[in-house]
């Protein structure tokens, strides 16, 4: 949509009175600024550059050509990644069905973690918004399934080809050149398949965080008829397996958008949406805060890597945690292995930041102010990475504190969905409690 096409759409949006006559909208100056930074940013496409599609209409959704986005697998997906009988096979007999997928992506915490660091198997406790999920003193350190680096949320992920903070997940795009260079091809071989990372994700995932879907899970949990839906054109003797699993987790994925925030229904025409300060933060996003450089389109991320020289999380390392240091520290190079990409990490979400108080890959900031202030002092953290590694945006910016409690008031309040349950189902097919089912998480989450 053109400049003209944009103020338009703005001006004809009207409203109804008792006599039902049309007054048509005024735009403020303030809007019309950030119309005319839309333009402008997103090449003359306008606000649907920036438009999140609604969950339900799968055919805008961005999906892999190799599993087509259907209801059926949605519904199926919702449900396996909620399901603690998929922890089928722990490593202490104790564990069986306690975790799942949500024991990390908890939507009470934005569906990051809800605390430092992730634990799937040897997690006990919940806590509000899973704050209080700590290691079982009872389960040996280097058993326990816990995350190295902080969990991304799931949010808006159909929007990025490849996974993790390295983008070693995804054996198409950006990553074909590399899936067999080096010990890839060992290291993930569901690569080799040729999906995209949310459905390599799918099946890497349950092998290591412990998972099992297969007919036998199928069938002692109820699960049959709903993977006859989903994929019925596979044969059956393959039709309940960890790969269909993966995409229908894969497929229930794609369809967690954050589009009920404030700023999608700005985006949509409603011009009190947000706030003025949100306006003004809008405006310093796509300016002088250059943040579009790297977080752009409908969800303000990319398939981008970048050094911003932040520190690695600092927390408990299992010795079970593979090449800690290749895959965490040195970040996209472990997979390319290209000097040039060592400590460059993904670009993160922006949205529903404030659900969980750990940023970074190192989860080494408490507030999305301190991360503003970080990149616009342009200090590093970590002193191994070199200064010729930074990212051309670190540092630099002189953002106002004005500028920057406006910055921080867009992304905290206008990214911000508030209706996060819509993705979460009211319940399991095996009637356990999720998405943690140990004995301390049931009381937390008052399933007992």
């Amino acid at each position: 949509m053109k400049k003209f096409g944009i103020v338009l759409s703005f001006i004809l949006l009207c409203s109804c009175n008792k006599d039902d006559a049309y007054t048509p909208v005024k735009i403020s100056p303030l809007d019309q600024k950030l119309i005319d930074q839309i333009i402008t940013v997103s090449d003359g496409q306008g606000n649907d550059f920036f438009i999140l599609p609604s969950e339900d209409d799968l055919s805008s959704i961005p999906q892999d050509p190799l599993n087509p986005l259907t209801p059926e697998k949605v519904a199926l997906g919702k449900l396996l990644v909620h399901e603690t009988a998929t922890g089928g096979v722990p490593k202490m007999d104790g564990s069986k069905f306690t975790y799942a997928c949500a024991s990390c992506h908890p939507v009470a915490s934005g569906f990051y973690s809800g605390a430092l660091q992730g634990i799937g198997e040897g997690g006990i406790g919940f806590g509000v918004a899973g704050e209080n999920r700590i290691m079982n003193p009872a389960m040996p350190s280097d058993s326990v399934d816990i995350l190295s680096i902080k969990v991304p949320s799931l949010l808006n992920v159909a929007y990025q080809d490849v996974m993790l903070w390295n983008g070693s997940l995804g054996g198409a795009g950006i990553n074909e050149p590399f899936v067999n260079t080096g010990t890839n091809a060992t290291d993930q071989p569901d690569n080799l398949l040729g999906f995209e990372g949310l459905e390599v994700q799918g099946m890497a995932g349950q092998t290591a965080h412990r998972l099992k879907i297969d007919e036998e899970f199928a069938e002692e949990f109820g699960y049959k008829a709903m993977f006859d839906a989903a994929f019925p054109n596979v044969p059956e003797d393959e039709r309940y397996s960890r790969l269909t699993g993966a995409l229908a987790i894969a497929s229930f994925n794609r369809t967690v958008l954050a589009n009920q925030a404030p700023w999608q229904e700005w985006l949509k025409g409603n011009l009190n949406a947000i706030s003025d300060q949100e306006k003004r933060g809008a405006i310093t996003f796509m300016t002088k805060g250059r943040c579009t450089d790297c977080h752009t389109g409908p969800s303000l991320k990319s398939n981008d890597f970048y050094a911003l020289g932040m520190g690695d999380l600092v927390g408990i390392n299992s010795t079970n945690s593979k090449s800690f240091k290749k895959d965490v520290l040195i970040g996209r190079a472990a997979f390319t292995n290209r000097p040039e990409d060592n400590f460059k990490f993904k670009v993160p979400n922006l949205y529903n930041l404030t659900d969980n108080p750990f940023y970074g890959h190192g989860g080494t900031f408490t507030t999305v102010r301190e991360v503003i202030e970080y990149i616009n002092a342009g200090v590093k953290q970590n002193g191994d990475v070199p200064d010729s590694q930074l990212a051309e945006g670190f540092g630099g910016l002189n953002l106002t504190p004005a500028e920057i409690d406006d910055l921080t008031a867009f992304i905290e309040k206008s990214l911000y969905d508030p209706n996060l349950l819509r993705y979460v189902p009211a319940e399991v097919l095996s009637g356990f409690c999720f998405p943690n089912n140990d004995e301390q998480s049931r009381n937390d989450l008052g399933c007992n």
